[in-house]
């Protein structure tokens, strides 16, 4: 898979930015716009310093769509919590190597539940610090914001780093995915995709895009090919 960076890539649409009061018309018209997953980012107010969505939020995107649903987990402990998500209908979950030294196990964990693992690395986390997991995974996320708040500036400076989580599967894990989450926008799309990244998160550009959603899809898909 990622031996063509040519390959279309998957867009999630991360609903952090959705109007939750027509949240289920607004992931119809992603999903009919063309959307990939939908992306759940869950906060605890201690791991980051916002406080979001819980496992009810997993089910009723469940009830709403059969597309991948894509959890973030931005929580202390993750491990106690991951079967309420799994069993709440996620599809993928992904945990941070910050601050969770049983990370192997849990990545495990989430793999014998029937769901696929991913880990998480922050801006300032060095990607060396997921090398020895890299063969238990199914993605790479990498953040281009600190995590915690949608509607953050994209941060160049991680782009060095995206390209060395794809020189380090190339070798381990061929098959795992790069999902990127951050600012993300038909201006610097580009540059994420160049350096290796195939999953792309936006949520700002989608459901605060000035011409609506499916316009926003549409933008992001023509800066893709370009």
């Amino acid at each position: 898979m990622k031996d063509d960076l040519s390959m279309k890539p998957l867009i999630s649409c991360s609903i952090l930015s959705a109007d939750f009061a027509h949240l289920k018309e607004q992931i119809h018209t992603a999903e009919e716009a063309g959307a990939d997953w939908i992306h759940i980012d869950v906060m605890d107010g201690h791991f980051v310093p916002n406080i979001s969505m819980g496992p009810f939020i997993v089910e009723t995107c469940r009830r709403i769509t059969e597309l991948p649903l894509d959890v973030h987990l931005m929580i202390e402990k993750p491990e106690l919590h991951i079967e309420d998500f799994i069993n709440a209908g996620a599809n993928w979950v992904s945990v941070h190597v910050e601050g969770n030294p049983g990370i192997c196990r849990t990545l495990q964990h989430i793999r014998s539940l029937g769901c696929k693992p991913s880990i998480v690395l922050n801006p300032g986390t060095p990607a060396s610090s997921i090398e020895a997991v890299l063969d238990t995974i199914d993605m790479v996320l990498v953040m281009t914001v600190n995590p915690g708040y949608s509607g953050q500036a994209f941060l160049p400076g991680v782009l060095p780093k995206i390209k060395k989580v794809y020189e380090m599967l190339q070798s381990s894990n061929p098959d795992a995915n790069i999902q990127i989450d951050g600012g993300i926008s038909e201006k610097n799309l580009q540059s994420v995709l160049q350096s290796g990244a195939n999953v792309i998160v936006a949520a700002t550009s989608i459901f605060k895009y000035p011409d609506g959603i499916a316009a926003g899809i549409q933008a992001l898909r023509k800066a893709a090919n370009r």
